[in-house]
């Protein structure tokens, strides 16, 4: 996704406000899918079920830490390169989520900074 140049005028606010929304669907889709992938790993890998699963996964996925000790090898490699994965993916995620924000806050800045100059 591209943004406007700093040299350019602001975004009306009504096509800010899609812009954020689509990059908050984007952050909602990389939650979804890296809730996904630790939702079937811990079931399959460790052997869990679906409930328990889910809520492993969110809990790792968001920095709280592992709640059920996997008991298989599978199930231990699963969780360690999951946790790695999440760490990344969740700063990611919220990366793409304040993307626009960030940007829009960082162009009016800019623009008062002009103006100033001017």
């Amino acid at each position: 996704m591209r943004f406007e140049h700093s040299k350019k005028a602001i975004l009306p606010f009504p096509q800010f406000l899609l812009r954020f929304l689509k990059f908050a669907m984007y952050s909602g889709l990389l939650i979804g899918f890296s809730i996904g992938i630790g939702i079937f790993g811990y079931h399959f890998y460790g052997n869990i079920s679906w409930l328990d699963a889910f809520y492993n996964s969110s809990m790792i996925l968001t920095g709280m830490g592992p709640v059920d000790r996997m008991t298989t090898n599978a199930g231990k490699w699963f969780a360690s390169f999951y946790a790695l994965y999440s760490g990344i993916a969740f700063l990611s995620t919220v990366a793409v989520f304040i993307a626009p924000l960030a940007h829009r806050f960082l162009h009016i800045f800019h623009l008062d900074e002009q103006e100033g100059r001017s």
